[in-house]
């Protein structure tokens, strides 16, 4: 039996629900010809973060004020900051290789807090050719003085900014950590998302002990994070217009069959591929295939959304009732 993979994630057609997720390889032209041979769908561009930008235009705006006061031609040193692209342009160039290289969509991630020069920098991004763009919303409030609600509208402003600077498809990543995560996706689609990327994974910081530094460690996802992430996506199916994507913790075909019976519309990889190679996804869809010709599938799209909160048959599986279940299983365990 022929088994059909495709799926549509922000409107765009994908020939299969894995999605390479952003990560330090996906704008080199080797590991996406890589990617796209394997059967991913699409590719996540490494994300440009806003600190990235803000250096450049810090840069060149120093530049510009140094000798600007020699002689009257100095101030045309450079150009306007207006006309010029201040932000990293091998960026830039990355995407316009790729969009040459592979058919693939290609999904460029921008990685911010604030507007700032978001608006154009986005705007140039759809210029070099990028199918979407993937918005990581990505920030720890310090402020003690500074609103739950205050922390959240900052958000929206950013991503109503970027909405109305682009036609492309805009998604959305954000973490789990809001007090509530349902209205924040509600608000979010509100504000222009057309689809959320569930979840980011925060860095933590370790103390070195000996050098007495704060140590910002990277620790690739293991297969149990995914559990909030289905938690999250089975809530939201049906409750929100958007695309959904599942990313953090898939690493297998069964984990990417959990990500879409719960409604996602596609499953997002990044660990499982830096430790096995962009031929993993071949392997993950073939453990896919396997599996829904076992259970009698014909596609990816039947399987979509059949045990979200919405289909379920025991919703509550997914609200707090479950947590004592999850308790009294224990109790006939030794200690």
């Amino acid at each position: 039996m022929k088994i059909n993979l495709t799926t549509t994630y922000l409107g765009l057609a994908l020939s299969s629900p894995i999605v390479a997720s952003a990560s330090p390889l996906n704008d080199r032209i080797d590991v996406l010809k890589r990617l796209e041979e394997a059967g991913a769908g699409a590719a996540v561009f490494p994300s440009l973060f806003q600190e990235q930008i803000e250096h450049d235009e810090i840069e060149i705006n120093r530049f510009r004020d140094f000798g600007a006061e020699s002689f009257g031609e100095a101030l045309d040193y450079f150009p306007e900051m207006d006309t010029y692209n201040t932000g990293p342009d091998s960026y830039l160039r990355a995407i316009e290789a790729a969009k040459s290289a592979v058919s693939i969509p290609i999904i460029a991630s921008l990685n911010g807090t604030s507007r700032g020069g978001w608006e154009s920098f986005a705007r140039l991004i759809e210029s070099r050719g990028a199918d979407a763009l993937e918005l990581n919303i990505l920030d720890v409030e310090t402020d003690p003085n500074v609103t739950s609600g205050e922390f959240e509208q900052r958000a929206f402003d950013l991503i109503s900014a970027v909405r109305s600077a682009i036609s492309i498809p805009l998604a959305v990543k954000i973490g789990p950590y809001f007090s509530a995560p349902a209205n924040f996706a509600r608000r979010a689609v509100e504000a222009g998302a057309d689809g959320l990327v569930l979840f980011n994974r925060y860095l933590h910081p370790d103390i070195d002990i000996e050098r007495m530094a704060v140590t910002p460690e990277l620790e690739l996802s293991q297969p149990s994070e995914l559990r909030l992430v289905l938690r999250w996506i089975a809530i939201l199916r049906g409750q929100v217009r958007a695309s959904l994507a599942a990313t953090g913790g898939i690493h297998s075909g069964t984990d990417a069959i959990k990500a879409l019976m719960v409604g996602a519309d596609v499953a997002m990889m990044a660990s499982a591929l830096l430790l096995r190679g962009p031929e993993h996804v071949c392997t993950v869809l073939r453990e896919m295939t396997d599996w829904l010709v076992e259970h009698e599938y014909q596609s990816v799209r039947q399987l979509t959304g059949s045990m979200s909160r919405q289909h379920c048959p025991d919703p509550n599986a997914y609200e707090r009732a479950n947590y004592l279940r999850a308790l009294t299983s224990f109790t006939g365990r030794q200690i």
